[in-house]
């Protein structure tokens, strides 16, 4: 932006546009409202349909990735098309395209995940054969883990599609962000919160993020203020960790850092889909470690790890050691 939003030239905020997507737009848009006393009509929600929206039929490992719900999004960014983007940081991948930057983070919600069934109360409750949806490799390989005797199916789709594929009878539980039905007001659905220890959390789940055009002095100005620091600390030692392993969707990776004083501990995991191989670590050091606290991790993991991982998983070569930031 050239200058600050006023009703004739408001922020245009882009976002997908699912229900989830909005209300962190919206969430975005009323903090800075709160933050620099303007009107609601200073500024614009600008709505972008991405290829991960419009393509429901398939995986996301076999259409792309993470970046499919972020690639047109930056590219309105990039056109000046719109001022500023909100995402889910869980979805992005952990480089930005050249001239665009993250680095104002709303307060983070619950990290856990939780466990809807319209029938079931529990996990530990589902009869053997029982068949769970989720499109999540993380959340697939950390339930065939501990629960090989389950039937996993695809399941993608907003949270309003996944409640009524489990009403269809595509499934008879899933597992959803907590700290999305919490956004939507639909905590009601959930039947329990599954444990950090139990399922450890996708990197930077609950987290909404801010984009930007690095050059942009006026909206760095203005998303300054409702940047939360505790949540900055954690993303960026979660996503160092998960930048050193592959970063994609085609890994199940989780990780989750916390914060207590100038102290950081983080705990990561990495499995292969089937379930069959889970190797978790943990670091515990200050915070202005965070980067390479995540990066250590990651290479203890990999070191732990079968000399063909990466072969296992299907990644390239050149993919295997992501540049470090």
């Amino acid at each position: 932006m050239d200058a600050l939003p006023t009703p004739s030239r408001p922020l245009r905020i882009g976002t997908r546009g699912s229900a989830l997507a909005l209300a962190q737009a919206h969430e975005t848009r009323d903090r800075l409202m709160a933050a620099h006393d303007l009107p609601q009509d200073a500024f614009q929600i600008v709505v972008i349909k991405t290829t991960g929206d419009r393509v429901l039929d398939r995986p996301l490992k076999e259409i792309g990735g993470k970046g499919l719900f972020t690639r047109e999004i930056e590219d309105a960014l990039l056109d000046r098309r719109i001022d500023i983007a909100v995402h889910s940081m869980k979805d992005m991948p952990v480089l930005q395209p050249e001239g665009l930057v993250i680095d104002c983070y709303l307060p983070r919600q619950d990290v856990r995940d939780a466990f809807v069934s319209r029938r079931w109360e529990s996990v530990a409750a589902l009869p053997p054969g029982t068949v769970v949806g989720s499109s999540s490799l993380r959340r697939r390989a950390q339930l065939m883990h501990r629960r090989p005797d389950l039937r996993l199916v695809e399941f993608r789709g907003n949270v309003q599609t996944r409640m009524k594929k489990l009403d269809d009878g595509v499934a008879e539980a899933t597992f959803l962000a907590l700290a999305g039905v919490t956004r939507l007001g639909m905590l009601d659905v959930v039947r329990g919160v599954i444990d950090t220890d139990d399922m450890l959390p996708a990197v930077a789940q609950g987290a909404i993020g801010v984009e930007r055009r690095e050059a942009d002095s006026i909206a760095a100005s203005l998303l300054a203020p409702i940047s939360d620091l505790p949540t900055t600390l954690r993303v960026e030692a979660e996503r160092a960790f998960l930048e050193r392993l592959d970063g994609s969707c085609e890994t199940p990776i989780a990780g989750l850092a916390e914060v207590a004083g100038d102290g950081l501990r983080l705990r990561g995991e990495i499995l292969l889909p089937d379930g069959s191989l889970s190797i978790r670590g943990d670091r515990e050091g200050p915070v202005a470690d965070r980067r390479r606290m995540g990066r250590d991790l990651a290479e203890e993991l990999l070191a732990r790890a079968p000399a063909d991982y990466f072969d296992l998983m299907g990644i390239n070569a050149e993919r295997r050691s992501p540049p470090v930031r």
